[in-house]
């Protein structure tokens, strides 16, 4: 019998040769991958991000979602997993009535030769500086702004903000009043011409408990409101206070019944008289009267604690800023030298802005409490500072996502299109107001956790800083299947923007406790011991904190930490949701509570 049959060919003796070599080159670059994956360092050792926390040790990865290439380490908490995080959905659109259009747009009115700069303002105790600085609220020869600036100034009194609006476009005022949220509903229509663009060149103030919501009793958290009737002011203040406190808690808008009223007074008046309402947002003095008259309510929030939501502002118009950039200056400065005339004697300006809202100057004494005026240090940080988490980018930004949420807007106008921080970096320049401090910083005393657990946070975030597992470091690289690090990518790659929303939470909530929960997932249940994930998820807990003190600065008393464990899915219908189980949650107790 031939054996021709049994014997290779050239060709496949080639063919052969050449599969054993690809078998034995696989074999080699498979050990090599698992080697580099073992000796790579912890990520804060890495010249790529030096500046980042350190991380635990992390296991060998998963070959597949589930499946370990290799048993965990001896020491690991969770066991390996490959998988990625789950992806967090958008929130969808809500239509919305859209305000009325802008009409009649004109050259504003000026005579050259009196100088007569026309503030509109509206019933505030955030103005009280204007009115010092112009020693009441006619054009006044004897004013700081006549004799140090060489301008005049007529303060105009319009409390409907669309009427100021109207105004502020045919040229009939110079400065249009609002609130930042309030100009992010009307800079689409006014840069429709550009000569009426706003220009926003100073803070006023900070709501400093001006603006409350008030709730029945029942009521404990944000989320709680769900499914319940709310009134307040469609297009305010009131309302973009809302909107924020419900989609921190993890509410869209339509999750509430809106029962809008036309200003934020007939707002706690409906309220108090109409038992299905079960909670309003208004202003003060009624948020805190309201609960002499109903038994059983109370605040559950106010800009007592979200001291840094809400800021006041004026605009000028863009022509008027490009005629007469020294009467702008002249206008910033002299303000600031009536928010140090109002720190020394507020009387003289309570008694003028009593006389012009027909008030009591001891009423006008006691709303002063309700508004921060921020002076020159902190107008610096809130238009100069990109670091601070509640300067004016942040502050615009999220008023636009909110009202993209309601509807009202479709396409905000981008920030840095209606900012003008050239008057800040002048002032700055000239040194005048070098002595002024930022007198907003609050100072905090550590809470103890079991004083937090004990009471109902105003809210709890919904967004999520997802973990790789056995590691504390956010900023954890991404790996491949073999377990190498993949380069340029993270492990979850919206780590930095969830901590921007952290941080400008936090510095919303300025004088509020933040409460940072580390979780970890229950992979290893059963295996090891509790209190060594406990101490895992306080390390991600603690992790977060520091990331947040060294990016802005905060106190770090102001976070109280607690590590969760495993005993607290982030969905219980789905618990071996493992990636998604790795987390931080973010909780808001109120200062009172304290």
């Amino acid at each position: 019998m031939s054996d021709e049959g049994t014997t290779l060919t050239p060709l496949g003796k080639i063919i052969t040769f050449l599969l054993v070599v690809g078998l034995l080159g696989l074999g080699w670059y498979v050990w090599q991958r698992q080697q580099a994956a073992q000796q790579t360092p912890p990520p804060a050792q890495q010249a790529q991000n030096p500046a980042q926390p350190a991380a635990t040790p992390a296991a060998p990865v998963a070959a597949a979602a589930g499946t370990p290439a290799t048993p965990p380490a001896a020491d690991a908490k969770e066991a390996p997993d490959a998988g990625s995080i789950t992806t967090v959905k958008e929130y969808k659109y809500i239509v919305g009535d859209k305000l009325p259009a802008v009409k009649g747009a004109s050259q504003y009115k000026w005579d050259d030769k009196n100088k007569v700069l026309r503030f509109s303002y509206n019933v505030w105790a955030g103005w009280l500086p204007v009115i010092a600085a112009n020693k009441g609220t006619k054009p006044n020869p004897e004013s700081v702004f006549a004799k140090k600036h060489g301008f005049q100034v007529e303060m105009v009194l319009m409390d409907d903000p669309v009427a100021a609006r109207d105004a502020f476009v045919a040229g009939e005022v110079h400065t249009l009043w609002g609130t930042v949220d309030m100009m992010v509903l009307f800079a689409p229509e006014l840069m429709k011409d550009s000569r009426t663009a706003p220009r926003i060149v100073q803070q006023i103030d900070w709501s400093n408990g001006g603006d409350g919501i008030v709730v029945r009793k029942g009521i404990k958290t944000a989320r709680e409101l769900k499914g319940r009737t709310v009134a307040l002011a469609q297009n305010s203040p009131s309302e973009y206070y809302l909107t924020s406190l419900l989609l921190s808690s993890g509410l869209k808008p339509v999750d509430v019944k809106m029962k809008y009223t036309a200003t934020a007074f007939e707002a706690a008046a409906a309220f108090v008289a109409d038992q299905s309402i079960d909670a309003c947002v208004s202003w003060a003095p009624d948020i805190y009267n309201i609960s002499d008259r109903v038994p059983g309510t109370r605040i559950l929030s106010s800009t007592k604690d979200a001291n840094k939501l809400i800021a006041d502002v004026y605009a000028l118009r863009a022509d008027f800023m490009r005629d007469h950039p020294a009467v702008a200056q002249g206008l910033v400065e002299g303000i600031y030298e009536g928010m140090r005339l109002v720190k020394a004697d507020p009387a003289p300006a309570c008694q003028a802005m009593a006389d012009a809202f027909g008030m009591k100057p001891a009423d006008v004494q006691g709303m002063m409490g309700d508004a921060h005026l921020t002076n020159a240090a902190e107008n610096a940080s809130f238009f100069l500072n990109a670091a601070n988490p509640t300067n004016f980018e942040r502050t615009w930004k999220n008023a636009a996502y909110v009202y993209r949420e309601l509807g009202r807007i479709s396409a905000p106008v981008p920030f840095d299109q209606v900012m003008d921080f050239t008057v800040a970096q002048k002032v700055a320049a000239k040194g005048e107001f070098a002595a002024d401090k930022d007198e907003s910083v609050t100072t905090f005393a550590p809470v103890p956790v079991k004083r937090l657990v004990a009471e109902a946070p105003i809210l709890t975030q919904t967004i999520r800083i997802n973990f790789f597992p056995n590691s504390s470091n956010p900023f954890e690289p991404a790996r491949d299947q073999f377990g190498a690090v993949v380069g340029g990518r993270l492990y979850d790659p919206n780590v930095t923007a969830t901590l921007e929303q952290v941080g400008r939470l936090s510095g919303q909530f300025a004088r509020a406790v933040i409460m940072i929960e580390g979780h970890t997932d229950g992979s290893m249940k059963g295996k090891i011991n509790e209190s060594a994930v406990k101490q895992l998820s306080t390390e991600r807990a603690e992790a977060i904190k520091r990331a947040l003190v060294d990016k802005y600065k905060f106190d770090p008393n102001k976070f109280t930490i607690v590590g969760r464990g495993w005993d607290a899915p982030a969905d219980p219908a789905d618990a071996q949701n493992h990636a998604q189980n790795r987390r931080v949650e973010i909780a808001v107790y109120s200062p009172e509570g304290q």
